[in-house]
């Protein structure tokens, strides 16, 4: 089971990006797709983007289509989420997760491991 570590949350206000990192180790990173969930208060985990093994698809949320990008860099085991056009509605704890398939999974039981999490925050 993977070990993964999320970083780069915080406060912005309403129009501005962050970009979250996620720190892969104790597993076969470069074997298995990678996503990122999010959770807003009073409500449940949602799906936000997820990326299959080697970078080459990837899948959004419609919510976040066209305002969010996720890539991952094998190499270092590192995954990430560039978040542009932030918008309140975005404020959630952001969770970094390793699949057990290869594919990028919309279905949150196809992954196996999951990080702590990270506090985005848009203001308006």
């Amino acid at each position: 089971q993977m070990i993964l570590v999320e970083s780069g949350g915080g406060l912005v206000q309403a129009g501005g990006s962050l970009r979250l990192s996620c720190a892969a180790s104790g597993g076969t990173f470069n074997w298995y797709g990678m996503g990122w969930f999010r959770q807003a208060p009073g409500k449940e985990r949602e799906f936000v983007a997820a990326i299959n093994y080697n970078g080459g698809s990837a899948y959004y949320a419609d919510s976040v289509k066209t305002r969010f990008t996720i890539s991952r860099d094998n190499a270092k085991n590192m995954v990430y989420l560039q978040m542009n056009t932030l918008q309140p509605e975005d404020t959630a704890v952001y969770y970094c997760a390793a699949g057990s398939v290869a594919g990028a999974s919309q279905r949150d039981y196809e992954y196996a491991s999951w990080g702590q999490g990270t506090q985005v925050t848009v203001s308006s």
